[in-house]
């Protein structure tokens, strides 16, 4: 009589195992949901393969920045705030070597066409945050570089520093 009552209790091993496979079941269904969560929002890209790398060398800087003033600063007007604002920004150009020192100042005509090209363009509310001078900066050095690589073959100017900004 005892073992009757075991058998047909519920207090018998069949719950345990029962709940031991629920569980796993559910801890699968979690690693598996975590797994696809992770190929959704990586993009589905996979590891890149041995030729997909490609290792860019960086060009040897072993030649002394030399800076180049443009002789005047730039005066130009921006429109935004439903007026005008003027602004003048000092400018330095960083070339590398002597060699890009002197074609930089043959070629300041250019130079200083490509810069007043991008200043034009600019809106007030790029010049009044700091990322959106850095942002034509950028836009500065492309122009200025794009300019110097078709009249003299190289880039030249490595970089376009603003050395006084002011805005009214």
């Amino acid at each position: 009589m005892a073992d009757e009552d075991i058998e047909a209790g519920d207090g018998g091993g069949g719950g345990g195992k029962k709940k031991l496979i629920i569980i796993i079941v559910a801890a699968v269904l979690l690693l598996g949901g975590g797994a696809g969560a992770f190929f959704f929002l990586m993009g589905g890209e996979s590891a890149p393969q041995e030729e997909d790398i490609v290792i860019e060398e960086p060009e040897p800087v072993n030649l002394q920045a030399i800076y180049v003033s443009l002789p005047q600063p730039f005066v130009f007007n921006v429109t935004g705030d439903m007026q005008q604002r003027l602004v003048q920004v000092n400018v330095q150009l960083m070339v590398r070597g002597d060699q890009n020192e002197i074609m930089a100042k043959q070629n300041l005509p250019l130079v200083e066409h490509s810069l007043l090209t991008t200043f034009g363009a600019a809106t007030v509310e790029q010049l009044r945050t700091p990322q959106g001078q850095m942002e034509v900066r950028k836009q500065a050095v492309d122009t200025v570089q794009a300019a110097m690589e078709k009249v003299t073959g190289k880039t030249v100017v490595e970089r376009v520093l603003f050395t006084g900004f002011v805005m009214q």
